[in-house]
């Protein structure tokens, strides 16, 4: 009797766990996320071609699973006189709360550019392994020289 109740129990206790690892793989997030946003230059030149002769107004990121990052490189040129302070912000978000889960992030911030001159910026956006709630977004990314 005793040994039916431990195969009953490791019976039980499988049956368990392959239930709660289908439960967890249904909680794991199989959503694609797509986007293409609208790019704003402020006092710079934003393009896409390191000769700066493609201006950029757009961008593509493609499809990313929540939880994984997209890098973009673009090309700021101070078109101006005077030295300028890079800055970049995200705006206008559609969903509003897709800037709960997606961060925008840029390695020129506070940058220093001298007239004329232009520099590669690299462009990171990550979408949180917690999203939910949209399957699509976007928002403005606005590049501006201060």
């Amino acid at each position: 009797m005793s040994m039916q109740k431990a195969v009953a129990g490791t019976i039980i206790t499988v049956a368990i766990i392959v239930m709660m690892t289908s439960a967890l793989a249904l909680l794991q997030p199989s959503t694609t996320i797509t986007n293409t946003g609208a790019i704003e230059a402020l006092n710079v030149g934003v393009y896409q071609d390191s000769a700066c002769t493609q201006s950029l107004t757009a961008l593509n990121w493609g499809t990313l699973r929540p939880g994984t990052s997209a890098n973009r490189t673009i090309y700021v040129k101070n078109t101006g006189n005077a030295a300028l302070t890079l800055n970049m912000t995200a705006t206008a978000w559609n969903p509003p709360t897709a800037s709960s889960y997606i961060t925008l992030a840029w390695d020129r911030q506070g940058s220093l550019l001298a007239p004329g001159n232009k520099v590669t910026a690299l462009l990171i956006l990550s979408v949180s392994a917690d999203v939910n709630g949209f399957t699509d977004f976007n928002c403005t990314t606005i590049i501006s020289g201060q």
